[in-house]
Parts: structure tokens; sequence; C-alpha cells
């Protein structure tokens, strides 16, 4: 077997076409939440805290002024930037829920195709034989 053909067999199993769907789609879902933290969630949050972005939040570490944004303050040193910490820890938490609560469905569903599947068997004919003649036998 030559290697291309090798290839193309592993390549054109159902386990890997699935997984490359899911990280194609999955990098397009995650860039979805991402943006629905970014330009949904945290502009009012930002809001109630000042009316500052909130991935400007930032504690200086190397003396710079707070009214600086957070690139300008990198750019003078390190600062400990709590609040794009805090925007993309946000992101995880509802990306992880999302995902959770999909795999709760499908769980679901795979349970309920499974359920009917798992019918009683049918009495076997010796068994139904040996009870006539047990019930003849008690008369």
């Amino acid at each position: 077997m030559t290697m291309m053909s090798e290839f193309r067999q592993f390549a054109m199993k159902g386990n890997v076409v699935d997984l490359a769907v899911g990280v194609i789609i999955g990098g397009a879902f995650g860039k979805i939440v991402d943006s629905l933290v970014q330009d949904i969630i945290m502009p009012p949050i930002g809001r109630l805290f000042g009316g500052l972005d909130f991935a400007n939040y930032y504690i200086p570490l190397n003396g710079q002024a707070m009214n600086l944004t957070l690139v300008e303050a990198k750019k003078a040193g390190a600062v400990l930037a709590y609040g794009n910490f805090l925007t993309i820890l946000l992101n995880f938490i509802i990306l992880a829920f999302i995902i959770f609560q999909m795999i709760r469905v499908m769980n679901k569903l795979r349970r309920a195709e499974e359920a009917p599947a798992v019918a009683a068997a049918p009495t076997p004919e010796d068994v139904l034989l040996l009870r006539e003649i047990r019930d003849s036998l008690k008369k």
C-alpha cells in the first residue's frame, strides 16, 4: 500500500472528517461568542464600572499613569490586564455552557433513540411448551 493511498484511507475515515468539521465550526462559533461577549455583554458591564472600556482595566506595574489605554500602558511597561482576562474568562464560560447544553441535548436524543431498541425479547418456543406442560400437570 503506497503512502498516498494509506493517507487517503486515513483521511476519509468518518471520525477524521467529523473532527475536521467540528474544528471548523468550533472556530467560527468561538468568533461568534467572542463578538457576543465583547460587543454585547461587556459594554453594559463596563458602563456599570464607570463607563470605561472594560478591556482597558489594568493595574500598572511600572508606574504608568492610570489614564492611559491598555495598549499605551503596555508600551510603557508591564501591566496586570485584569479587564482583558475577565473578558476572556467570561467568553470561555459562555462557550463552555453552550457546548455543555448542546451535549446534553445530544445525549437525550441518543437515549431516546436507544430506548425502543431494548424491547423485551419474545419468549422462546421451548419455554412456552414447558409452561403448557406444567399447567397441564397442575390440572
